[in-house]
């Protein structure tokens, strides 16, 4: 049985391409290291931040943080963990041998007054293992998120392919894009031991009897996705509906401690998108081929997951250890490529999600597969509702009009309930187009309690090519 314990971790591309030798001392070392965020907004007492090695480190050893503060005084205004040396302004980080990151954490004491710079910059000193420092070395943490007054954004999914998801943060502005395909598992960082699917690419998962990794299976037709095709229980729970108990509805079920209750799940990988552009008005995200199918075994090591993976046909697997972070929703991990990688931001620091998506048919059973999708992040705390022009207009609508009641738990609650996908032709026969519905707007609650409008204002280029959503908000004050 062939075994790789080694998570090669995906490691932030702008960190670790930087690299430079000036950066640190130690020139020949193999493992860089750098801070996995260069700012974050401080929006809860404890805070944790993450630092990333670019390999499993070879030793244990250290990390020397240093730390400058504006308008905050350590012990007063802050403090972290491991506790710093206020004198010297370092803090020491211990890591384990084959470690791919290391957390420590933030504690916010005093918030900012009005109007008040307050942050704390730490940078990454020196690394006891001779890692070479990489030029994402400091990161901020900012005591005042100043929620961004709103603006117009138009979040870049690729057109009418939709190769990518691209995260929103409301508070900043800022939008992170990641090609949907580069990644099939999730493994959720909460209390519970859960895995979730790729739903922008279809996929599906269908627990077998055996816990032999090692039979021989064959493709299950019946498990592909199509448009009203495919088993509602192999695909996760599309509300995303998630309770304090970190309770959420997956097709793979919650790992156990016990190993012989683990099962074989046959995946269904999903497709591609299609190659060639269709016709202005209808949409290839999904039309593309398809992506094989993987036989999978998800254990518990510790407080880690563990993953057995192999081709369907194969007699050996392949098995490698995946950490939960909880800074983020979920860690990732890509079958294909065999490695961990980066998708969503931190969990605090996302509101929206543009992709496409496997939903259920409203009213019914069936899976149906939905371009031009967004998703609010649940697990994040974001919630959203919807809101028609004929109770209030947009421009009109305040802080003051805002149901609280009507933040439920539905990740859906934008979905693509925002345009239409087909239009009267020149013939009085119903087309393919895109249909922006000007009837409706939405409030988003973000993770930190902001309270937006938000309305869209296109999803279409100017000949027709869908793909292209547009939209402006305002903070509710």
């Amino acid at each position: 049985m062939k075994k790789n314990i080694i998570l090669i971790m995906s490691f932030v591309l702008l960190a670790f391409t930087a690299c430079n030798n000036d950066d640190s001392d130690n020139s020949g070392a193999s493992v860089s290291v750098a801070f996995a965020e260069s700012s974050q907004h401080v929006t809860s007492a404890e805070t944790p931040v993450q630092i990333k090695f670019s390999a499993p480190v070879p030793s244990a050893g250290s990390l020397t943080i240093t730390y400058t503060a504006t308008a905050a005084v350590y012990t007063t205004d802050f403090t972290t963990a491991p506790v710093a040396s206020s004198t010297e302004k370092k803090i020491v980080v211990p890591f384990e041998q084959n470690a791919t990151s290391v957390t420590f954490t933030f504690n916010k004491i005093k918030n900012a007054a009005a109007d008040e710079v307050k942050n704390v910059i730490f940078t990454i000193a020196s690394a006891s293992n001779g890692a070479n420092i990489a030029a994402n070395k400091t990161t901020q943490l900012n005591f005042n998120e100043t929620a961004s007054l709103g603006t117009a954004l138009a979040p870049e999914v690729g057109g009418s392919l939709q190769p990518n998801q691209v995260y929103v943060d409301l508070s900043t502005g800022k939008m992170t894009s990641v090609v949907r395909t580069s990644w099939d598992l999730g493994f959720y960082s909460g209390g519970t031991f859960k895995v979730v699917l790729n739903s922008s690419v279809k996929m599906s998962a269908k627990q077998l009897a055996t816990t032999n990794i090692d039979e021989v299976q064959v493709a299950d037709e019946t498990m592909i996705i199509n448009q009203g095709q495919g088993n509602s229980t192999q695909i996760d729970d599309p509300t995303g509906a998630f309770s304090a108990t970190d309770t959420f509805k997956t097709a793979i079920a919650d790992v156990s401690a016990t190993d012989s209750e683990n099962k074989v799940y046959l995946i269904n990988m999903g497709s591609n998108p299609a190659t060639v552009k269709p016709a202005n008005g209808s949409e290839g995200s999904a039309g593309g081929t398809s992506r094989g199918w993987k036989k999978i075994r998800i254990l518990r090591s510790g407080t880690d997951y563990k993953i057995q993976y192999a081709d369907i046909a194969a007699t050996t697997h392949e098995e490698v250890l995946v950490s939960k972070n909880s800074a983020y929703n979920f860690t990732f991990f890509s079958l294909l490529d065999k490695k961990q990688v980066s998708v969503e931001p931190q969990k605090n620091q996302w509101d929206l999600s543009f992709t496409t998506f496997t939903n259920i048919i409203p009213g019914g059973t069936t899976p149906y597969f939905y371009p031009d999708f967004i998703l609010n992040n649940i697990k994040g705390t974001a919630k959203t509702y919807q809101v028609l022009t004929s109770a209030y207009t947009y421009d009109a609508f305040t802080l003051a009009n805002v149901d609280n009641a009507k933040f439920t738990e539905d990740q859906r609650n934008i979905g693509s309930n925002w345009r239409g996908t087909s239009a009267t032709g020149p013939d009085g026969n119903p087309v393919s187009a895109f249909v922006l519905r000007t009837d409706r707007f939405f409030v988003v609650k973000d993770p930190a309690g902001n309270i937006y409008k938000l309305k869209f204002t296109g999803g279409a280029s100017e000949t027709g090519e869908r793909g292209f959503p547009k939209f402006q908000y305002a903070l509710l004050k």
